[in-house]
């Protein structure tokens, strides 16, 4: 037996064999494109090089990512002044870094609805309202930590 006619025999339905990816294409059902997912380094390079171009696009096309951006420049520095310890520091630092993170995501959901077209449906706009109160509630997050923190 060859070695495509074992990868065949091995597949177990999920388009992976026990050696890895498998050479054998998709249903004809699926609409996904029979390819090789990159492994390794090669697939670690890319991961980074896709953050970093989101990155890049929050910055070019989000407003409130920029203005978060320049909060963290504030906060993170005054995280590390005002904190006594390692664990303080930590505590007021991360609700900053957690609402960069949140935001970035509120954005990809904007951008999804977005791009699902410009006519208004409820459902996209409790999309984004649900993605905005997330950040709210990170700000709040925050705001509560520093007061906690530093009457302590």
């Amino acid at each position: 037996m060859n070695e495509l006619a074992r990868e065949v025999a091995a597949d177990d339905g999920r388009g992976t064999t026990a050696t890895g990816p498998s050479v054998v294409p998709p249903p004809a059902t699926s609409l996904a494109p029979a390819r090789i997912k990159p492994r390794g380094f090669r697939r670690l390079l890319n991961s980074f090089l896709n953050s970093w171009n989101g990155l890049k696009g929050a910055w070019r096309e989000e407003a409130a990512f920029r203005q978060e951006c320049a909060g963290a420049l504030v906060v993170i520095p005054a995280g590390l002044w005002f904190g006594e310890t390692g664990v303080e520091r930590a505590l007021l630092i991360a609700p900053m870094l957690l609402i960069l993170v949140v935001e970035l995501l509120n954005s990809a959901v904007e951008a999804a609805i977005d791009r699902i077209g410009p006519e208004r449906h409820p459902l996209s706009g409790l999309s984004k309202d649900l993605g905005s109160a997330a950040v709210f509630v990170s700000f709040g997050l925050l705001g509560a930590t520093w007061l906690l923190v530093l009457t302590d």
